[in-house]
């Protein structure tokens, strides 16, 4: 049965941090994506990434996007991802993956997907984002059973990664059975009203609107998904709940005198509006 997302999900998941807290206490995360033509994917999800407060982030894209990342977030560690060694060792270390960002679909990025699918243990957390869902709709891919699996599609993504076209969408019975089929532990079907899809229930986001419909948006979600997955550890599912209705409820605010909300808006606004969720402001 469906139930609305409510606000309430934030007070249960940012919570004020330990004073002897150190920055291995909230995540590794390393962001996979940013090719030569859509390298600004990567730099805003990794700016949502730190913005949401992950202890640590390392980001594996094109060589181009370094004079960039470090401008942009020097708090980011860089990856080149074409150095094998060096990729390995992120995957291996890290605690949340996301691939897709800015990713592309051609044949390079088809290995880079499939060495993450095949690398990723059961004590990691994996998030598929955009162009990673096209590529793996492509090869027939599915996500490793043993790992902790989310998929954050728009409805053309997840229609090329489920089957399920834009018409049948709204039958929430076969979009948790395709949920169930691809392996995945939560679905972010991204739409007008965001359907969250997980292993014990189904939700929607009632919030947000028109002025996010601008490019970039979901890298960002993206990015906040996978920093909110890093540090708060404690259910991973509630985690990325969260992170949907963070995303939306800070989007909300800012058209109160924005026509558009630029995305990297929202993720520059993530550390006050964490702030005053913990406060109860």
């Amino acid at each position: 049965m469906l139930s609305e997302l409510k606000s309430e999900i934030l007070h249960e998941v940012i919570l004020r941090r330990p004073d002897d807290s150190h920055k291995g206490n909230f995540g590794r995360v390393l962001l996979i994506g940013g090719n030569i033509q859509y390298g600004g994917a990567i730099l805003m999800a990794t700016q949502a990434t730190v913005g949401s407060g992950a202890g640590l982030t390392t980001v594996a894209t094109d060589l181009i996007n370094l004079t960039a990342l470090r401008s942009r977030t020097p708090e980011a560690m860089f990856v080149d991802w074409r150095n094998d060694e060096q990729l390995t060792t992120a995957i291996q270390t890290n605690d949340v993956i996301l691939i897709g960002p800015g990713l592309g679909t051609d044949e390079f990025a088809t290995q880079l997907v499939r060495k993450v699918l095949a690398s990723v243990n059961k004590d990691q957390i994996l998030i598929a984002d955009g162009s990673a869902l096209t590529v793996m709709a492509e090869n027939n891919l599915t996500f490793p059973r043993d790992t902790f699996t989310v998929a954050t599609p728009h409805q053309m993504e997840w229609a090329r990664l489920s089957g399920v076209q834009l018409n049948y969408q709204d039958n929430h019975q076969l979009n948790e059975v395709q949920r169930q089929i691809l392996n995945l532990n939560v679905l972010v079907l991204k739409q007008h009203h965001t359907l969250i899809y997980t292993e014990t229930e189904q939700k929607q986001l009632q919030i947000g609107g028109a002025y996010q419909a601008t490019g970039g948006m979901g890298d960002v979600l993206a990015g906040i998904v996978a920093g909110f997955a890093g540090q708060f550890k404690a259910n991973t599912t509630k985690a990325v709940e969260a992170a949907v209705y963070a995303h939306s409820a800070i989007a909300q605010e800012m058209a109160g005198h924005s026509y558009v909300v630029k995305p990297t808006f929202i993720a520059d606004s993530l550390p006050n509006y964490m702030a005053r969720i913990q406060s109860n402001l």
